[in-house]
């Protein structure tokens, strides 16, 4: 068996006695679980550790693996320098996990080094397993911001890297929990920090590894979590496997969670595919948006599909309802894929002779040319959520006491400078963040003078049933 056992750990750096210089004590429970499982590792004694750690090299579409032959690291960013890292990396199994992702056309690899130092994410828990077994080397994985399915993929990837060359591994997903579970807290008070927190260690008590791929990734945002994609590529190391789970500590006393469980693998158990299983979920999903989209956004879904297939853009189609034919209006085009922003192009006001015409160009635009991703691929067209967005006629207003998030979207200009933001977003509760992120996307800077004008919208958005 590869993978020996797998654990979720914290990583404070004040935890370290050099860095909290007495404050440590506060989380004793948390240490007295972290130094079970240094021991726990040197019972087993792998011959690889893995540690994904949030606080790697981390790119938004690609999981960075480091690479070369080791690499050094101290916590001199935390005044402590004197403690100091110097690990040699597991080569081989660097490169078996490379090669997997390049014949699955999957991006992982270890481009784009920015910094060989390590992290406090890799270094903390090292600190604790250093003091009880030094005969391993080590891989490192960063995170990324792509959907959690893809951080599931990896850790199925690692695995069956550590199997073909029957490599004796641990996994230590390095990662705090919420940073919001208190009003004295680094990020302050919500409520979804201690709803985060209970769910995420209900998961883990019970090995629910599924569960982990259906957290909203609004919901994570607003707890401002730290591990939780570490968590999932864990989850998918562990995949078809029978997992004895054990909950060490968990502590809420700087306004952090710092969660410590142990998972160990116990044969295999084909009811745990988790992945196959969510995947089918959001098939079934799909199946209900295809059958409740309007004539808008599947105007927007066969203009897309068209293109990216056949690099063609499709005329109009007959059939269409009056309005999209014979009517101008800016629109926006928003896609999303498993729940993340996979593009978003629209249009202020009318381009084009018809809503019909705008949303073509723009279900196109959305789907190839927005600079924040790279263009939409064949083999992605059956995930997407696709909504269509017809702007009202901007109108002027005054001050920001004149918006509602919920009803108006606003657009924010300054010279030839213009950014826009619609209504009803996911985790835009208020005017101010609304204009100042509308600002963000215009490049328009705080001391400048700017006007504003607020617009409503007919959404179109499928009908689930």
């Amino acid at each position: 068996m590869s993978i020996e056992a797998a654990y979720m750990v914290p990583h404070p750096p004040m935890i370290v006695p050099e860095i909290g210089r007495g404050s440590e004590a506060q989380i004793k429970e948390t240490i007295v679980a972290y130094q079970k499982v240094a021991e726990d590792i040197a019972r087993i004694k792998p011959e690889t550790i893995v540690i994904t750690s949030p606080h790697s090299v981390l790119y938004s579409d690609y999981f960075h693996i480091s690479p070369g032959p080791g690499a050094k690291g101290s916590f001199a960013d935390f005044r402590a320098g004197q403690v100091r890292f110097q690990e040699k990396y597991d080569e081989d199994l660097v490169d078996r996990i490379c090669l997997l992702a390049a014949e699955q056309a999957f991006p992982a690899g270890t481009l784009g080094e920015r910094s060989a130092r390590l992290d406090h994410g890799t270094m903390v828990p090292l600190w604790f397993i250093r003091r009880h077994y030094d005969g391993f080397k080590l891989v490192r994985i960063g995170l990324s911001g792509l959907p959690l399915a893809d951080h599931y993929r990896l850790g199925v990837m690692i695995r069956e890297a550590a199997e073909t060359l029957d490599r004796r591994l641990v996994l230590v997903a390095s990662g705090d929990l919420s940073h919001k579970l208190q009003p004295y807290g680094p990020y302050g008070f919500a409520p979804e920090g201690p709803e985060y927190d209970n769910r995420i260690m209900d998961v883990s008590r019970r090995a629910a590894f599924g569960e982990m791929l259906a957290f909203d990734e609004n919901f994570c945002e607003k707890a401002a979590e730290c591990g939780h994609r570490s968590f999932v590529i864990m989850a998918g190391a562990l995949d078809g496997m029978k997992v004895r789970s054990q909950v060490l500590s968990h502590q809420d006393v700087t306004g952090v969670g710092y969660g410590i469980c142990t998972f160990y693998p116990e044969g295999k158990d084909e009811e745990r595919h988790f992945l196959d299983s969510y995947l089918q979920e959001m098939e079934d999903r799909m199946a209900l948006r295809l059958a409740g989209e309007d004539a808008y956004v599947r105007l927007a879904r066969q203009s897309l599909e068209e293109y990216i297939r056949n690099d063609r853009m499709i005329p109009v189609p007959e059939g269409l309802p009056e309005e999209m034919l014979k009517t101008k209006a800016g629109t926006f085009v928003s896609i999303h894929k498993f729940g993340k922003l996979r593009g978003c192009i629209g249009t202020i006001m009318p381009t084009t002779g018809s809503i019909a015409k705008e949303i073509i160009r723009n279900a196109i635009s959305a789907s190839t040319k927005d600079p924040r991703f790279d263009p939409i691929e064949e083999d992605e067209l059956k995930w997407l959520e696709i909504n269509v967005d017809v702007l009202g006629k901007p109108e002027k207003i005054r001050s920001i006491d004149e918006l509602d998030v919920k009803r108006y979207g606003v657009i924010v200009s300054c010279g030839r400078k213009r950014g826009l933001l619609l209504p009803d977003l996911e985790g835009v509760d208020s005017p101010e963040q609304q204009v100042a992120i509308a600002m963000q996307k215009g490049g328009i800077r705080e001391e400048e003078a700017y006007t504003l004008e607020r617009f409503e919208v007919v959404r179109h958005e499928p009908e689930m049933g």
